[in-house]
This record gives structure tokens, C-alpha cells and sequence, in this order.
């Protein structure tokens, strides 16, 4: 038998954490698009969480954090290469080729993955009918916002191209899902720790990653823009420090599935940077799949918090301190 330990945390540390989540890495999509257009996208990784997780190091060594458990090390290590390599990964390659609207819209698919993969949650995932019709709504969203987009790949010379880099954005949400699930269950101490370490391990996938890719053999750092500069600067303290931490830190005091919502309301941000800042056009069906989207989140938050009040220890509220769900090893596995 192991046990996960729901910590305490305030209601508004909760809030804040959800909000950095929601909106920044909303914005990340824009700021990756506009930093790969002049960074290789395994470059641009590796310097990226090179220059995050070496802050953080930093930070863990001032702060005195005991940075050399190797329990603690391990879990952060396959938390991060799935979570950072894998599936912020294939973000970045997509967004060569593919809009980072589209893209984000994409991952919007999360959400379903989470479900799915958490085993432990099965039996209440799957018996909460608010949390069911908030996923199912959430998705009719992400097929709102697709539908003027689908037609244009269909019709697109370089459709297949396109089709490959949406395939490819869905294998990054899946592992992401199973990252975020495997954090939840096998991570333990320190969450300023675990980032650091997950951040660091990312770095040395990205670094061999990009010398097999032979990306460093056309690049020039000279030929990098100000703009580009500027954007992976936004990527690394806001993207992967403040955002990134606020993430792991939710696994820890909250349901997986409810952090997972954030994959609906990041869409809705990074859309909305490209109408303002990147001239793109909303239909009609955009806007309202954008409100569909925002209804489900709120539907899904909502079924949680019910929970909270009615005493549910399944619900990964961290209302209440001290308390432990048991799980057994069998449940422990993820399908």
C-alpha cells in the first residue's frame, strides 16, 4: 500500500496558481510561435530549460532545499522528460508549421487524457456526471473552434504535412497527461525541487536532441532577432519558472483532472493574442466555442468544489490538511 498526501494550501494561493496557469501559459503558445521563427525548435528547447533550470538551481541553493534525494530526483526526472521533452516538445516542433491558435486549440484535448489515464480516479471520474458533461462540453468547444480551420487543412496543399504536425501535438497532450498523473502519484518533498529537477532533465534530452538533429550545424546565434530574444526571455521566466512551478505545485493540492481544465482556457488566451496581435480573424462558431469552452471549465470546477464541501476524499481538495488517500499498488498503475 502507498498513500498520496493531499497538502494544505489556501484558497488564494489555489487562485493565483490556476490563474498564472490559465493565462501565462495561455501566451506561451504566441511567444513559442514568434521565438521558433528564428531558434531550431530542440535549440530553442534546450536553451529554454538550460536557462530555467539552472534559476531554479540557484534559487533551491540559496533557499538551502535539499536537492539530492534521489527518490525525489527520479520521479522528476521521468515527470519531466515526459512532461518538458515530450510533450512541450512537440509543441515546439508543431508551431514550425502550425499556427499556435491551432495548436493550442489542439491541446485542448487534455483534459480527456487526464481521465482516461488516471486509474486510481476511474470509479470517480466515471460516476460524476457533472465532471463527464464538462469534458464532453469542453470538447464540442475545441470542435467549434476548429470547424473554419478543418476545411482550409483539407483543402491545403500541404495538408498532410499539417495533418502529421496535429498528430504529433496529440502524442505531446498524451504524454503530458501521463507526466502530470505519474507527478501526482510518484512525486514527494519539495515542488521548488521537483520543477528544478524535471526542468534540468528536459535540458539534457533537448541538448543531445538538437546534435542528432544536426540543428547546430545552420545555426547562427547572430542571425536571432531582438523579438526572438525577447520571447524565449518571456518563455523562461514566465513559461517555465513562474507558470511551470504554479503547475506542479497544483498537482500536489489538486485533483489532476481539475488542473487539467487549464487546457480549455488556454486556448481561449491564445486565441485572442491572435486576433489582437497577430491579425487573425473569429468566426462566428470560434466565439462561440470559446464561451462552450469557458461554460465547461466552470462546470468541471464546480463538480470538485461540490465535492470539497460534501467531505469527498477523492476530490483532491487541500482544504483540508493532513489528509491521506489510500491507494493501492494496483491502482497505483497507470492503463
Amino acid at each position: 500500500m502507498s498513500t498520496v498526501e493531499k497538502k494544505s494550501a489556501s484558497t488564494i494561493m489555489v487562485i493565483l496558481a490556476f490563474a498564472t496557469v490559465y493565462l501565462v501559459w495561455g501566451s506561451t503558445y504566441f511567444f513559442i510561435s514568434k521565438a521558433v521563427h528564428d531558434f531550431p525548435p530542440l535549440i530553442m528547447g534546450a536553451l529554454r530549460f538550460v536557462a530555467a533550470g539552472g534559476i531554479m538551481l540557484i534559487w533551491c541553493l540559496i533557499k538551502g532545499e535539499n536537492l539530492w534525494n534521489w527518490k525525489q530526483i527520479k520521479a522528476a526526472l521521468v515527470t519531466g522528460v515526459l512532461l518538458l521533452f515530450v510533450g512541450n516538445g512537440c509543441v515546439i516542433w508543431a508551431e514550425k508549421t502550425l499556427p499556435s491558435s491551432l495548436v493550442a486549440v489542439w491541446i485542448s484535448s487534455a483534459p480527456i487524457w487526464f481521465v482516461l489515464l488516471e486509474k486510481p480516479k476511474w470509479k470517480e471520474n466515471f460516476s460524476n456526471p457533472s465532471t463527464i458533461i464538462g469534458l464532453v462540453v469542453g470538447f464540442i468547444g475545441v470542435i467549434l473552434l476548429l470547424s473554419d480551420q478543418l476545411g482550409a487543412i483539407m483543402n491545403h496543399p500541404q495538408g498532410s504535412s499539417i495533418l502529421i504536425g496535429l498528430i504529433i501535438v496529440l502524442v505531446g497532450c498524451i504524454s503530458w497527461a501521463g507526466g502530470s498523473i505519474y507527478s501526482k502519484y510518484h512525486s514527494s518533498g519539495s515542488a521548488l525541487v521537483n520543477t528544478t529537477w524535471q526542468m534540468l532533465a528536459a535540458a539534457a534530452v533537448f541538448i543531445p536532441g538538437s546534435l542528432v538533429a544536426g540543428e547546430w550545424k545552420t545555426f547562427s546565434f547572430a542571425a536571432v532577432s531582438p523579438g526572438a530574444w525577447g520571447a524565449l526571455g518571456y518563455l523562461v521566466i514566465f513559461g517555465s519558472i513562474l507558470a511551470f512551478s504554479a503547475y506542479v505545485w497544483l498537482l500536489q493540492v489538486r485533483n489532476p483532472t481539475q488542473v487539467s481544465t487549464y487546457a480549455y482556457v488556454n486556448p481561449v488566451v491564445a486565441v485572442l493574442l491572435g486576433v489582437f496581435f497577430a491579425d487573425e480573424h473569429m468566426s462566428k462558431w470560434q466565439l462561440i466555442g470559446l464561451a462552450v469552452i469557458l461554460g465547461s471549465v466552470l462546470l468541471i470546477n464546480l463538480a470538485k468544489y461540490r465535492n470539497s464541501g460534501n467531505g469527498n476524499s477523492g476530490n483532491g481538495s487541500a482544504a483540508i490538511p493532513n489528509k491521506r488517500i489510500i491507494v493501492s499498488n494496483a491502482k497505483e498503475k497507470m492503463a
